[in-house]
């Protein structure tokens, strides 16, 4: 992962934060999707309404020396764009909040939302990452959330009703305005989580949910309709028309990690890039005397502070020491940065398994479930955690050689001990044959998903029970590398498809 810099906390003065009594009548806001009885605006007046949106933070709270994490990110909302943890202004997120590095990771997203709570958000659509660690899990983060998890789409296969992890929708009185804010998970989410942990639910259609809760909000007294979607661009253009229909004025975005800022059809659509390097903006008015929205103005800002909020800094500071305190071990060293989505990178994580499973003869993962990249110096049990987060095991199939070609080729595979280039061959050169059967590793998500043929191909593997980082912390610790003598030397950087 990223080695964090060491940032100077600049002090300045704290919003005061709310008391117990307060919190209270907050969650009683959030959970009831009921009314603040709070003074109706003027006649005449105009209320002015701010969101702040990220998506797919993954963890990233730390600042790196490329962007300023969650304390640069709090600092400029203070201090560039006016929050004031008042109620005209929504934080929201478009989901995905938790699995990726070491410091949230290895603490299965408690520390992230500790800093989600201090930094104020109001509301996060369910990501297809907060099933990682399974329901329970999620129930447990929900359980410190100080907001509420938004999905109108997720539905229990056994009763059709929400599960009581997800909220349709909620509403947030502004200063007199009850803004309905609704949520999407990801219909992608059974096969882009392990699929085990979502087998009871089912991720319904997306129009569908948002025409059914839009009613509802307005029913409940919401005049102001906002969508949070753990959605792609494609996915919010295609929702424009039913958002346009029923007074949606924004649909949030993520899970595709894009920038994107547009309006269409009166609608605008944002999201704010992952990892916490950027941030979206949406300023509007609303006026109560004919309920119109205007004066939309929309931004997406990168996260390039130079300064730091300091509680969100000593946060990020105590998270970091945690982490240090069990992971800090060095197990090797590399002297360049080895690449995310690098050959060298897919070879290695691949390559390692063979190292522990030496009776095997192919190793298959999905690029996918290797997430960041190894920087240059020390490489630390932390920076493994970090590289593979997931809570995947190793599986042994046997597969025909026919079968192997089908799957080599699949998705976004990369693979140990065969190629592809220039035929189907074996790492020592022997042609892969379509009679011939393969001993073959993969990951149990993979073998889960039902858009891949490995249960089919066979229904009765080997389930070794051997988290799929283990060899590659193995294999480091073995080969001892060193200033001189570092992991640039024991790579291969030549493609295999």
């Amino acid at each position: 992962m990223t080695k964090p810099i060491k940032y100077q906390i600049v002090h300045f003065t704290s919003v005061k934060r709310v008391g117990y009594l307060a919190l209270i009548l907050i969650i009683f806001s959030f959970f009831s999707c009921g009314k603040n009885p709070q003074p109706a605006p003027k006649p005449g007046s105009k209320v002015h309404i701010t969101v702040l949106y990220t998506n797919d933070e993954h963890g990233w709270m730390e600042p790196t020396t490329t962007y300023a994490g969650a304390p640069g990110l709090t600092y400029q909302w203070k201090n560039t764009e006016g929050y004031d943890a008042s109620d005209n202004y929504l934080i929201l997120s478009g989901g995905d909040m938790w699995s990726g590095p070491s410091i949230s990771t290895w603490f299965r997203g408690k520390s992230m939302v500790q800093v989600m709570n201090a930094m104020g958000y109001d509301a996060s659509a369910i990501g297809n990452h907060e099933f990682d660690f399974t329901v329970d899990t999620l129930y447990q983060r929900l359980s410190e959330m100080h907001f509420p998890l938004l999905a109108a789409n997720i539905v229990e296969t056994s009763t059709s009703k929400i599960p009581n992890f997800a909220q349709p929708y909620i509403i947030k009185n502004i200063d007199g305005v009850n803004v309905g804010i609704i949520g999407l998970a990801s219909r992608s989410t059974p096969t882009s989580t392990f699929p085990a942990n979502v087998a009871g639910y089912q991720f319904t259609d997306y129009a569908a949910a948002v025409t059914k809760y839009a009613q509802e909000a307005k029913k409940a007294g919401a005049t102001v309709l906002i969508v949070v979607g753990h959605i792609c661009s494609s996915e919010m253009n295609s929702l424009v028309s039913v958002a346009a229909a029923n007074g949606i004025c924004i649909i949030g975005g993520g899970h595709c990690h894009q920038k994107y800022l547009s309006r269409n059809n009166g609608v605008v659509l944002i999201e704010a890039g992952s990892n916490m390097i950027a941030y979206g903006k949406v300023e509007f008015d609303y006026s109560p005397a004919d309920s119109t929205t205007s004066n939309f103005q929309y931004k997406i800002v990168d996260n390039t502070a130079t300064k730091y909020d300091a509680g969100i800094g000593e946060l990020v500071n105590y998270w970091q020491e945690q982490t240090d305190n069990e992971l800090s071990d060095q197990i090797g060293y590399s002297d360049q940065t080895i690449a995310q989505s690098s050959a060298a990178m897919q070879n290695m994580v691949c390559d390692s398994w063979l190292h522990s499973f030496p009776d095997a003869d192919v190793a298959l993962t999905n690029g996918g479930g290797i997430r960041q990249s190894i920087p240059a110096g020390p490489v630390t049990l932390s920076t493994v955690v970090g590289l593979l987060p997931f809570e995947n095991t190793i599986v042994k199939l046997k597969l025909t050689g026919q079968q192997l070609k089908e799957m080599a080729l699949a998705g976004d595979i990369c693979m140990g001990g065969m190629t592809t280039v220039g035929g189907f061959f074996l790492s020592d050169g022997t042609e892969i044959t379509d009679a011939g059967v393969y001993t073959v590793l993969t990951t149990d998500y993979l073998y889960l998903r039902n858009d891949y043929n490995f249960s089919t191909y066979d229904p009765s593997p080997e389930y070794t029970y051997v988290h799929y980082r283990q060899p590659l912390t193995d294999w480091l610790k073995s080969i001892r590398t060193s200033v001189s003598d570092p992991l640039s030397n024991y790579l291969d950087y030549v493609s295999r498809r």
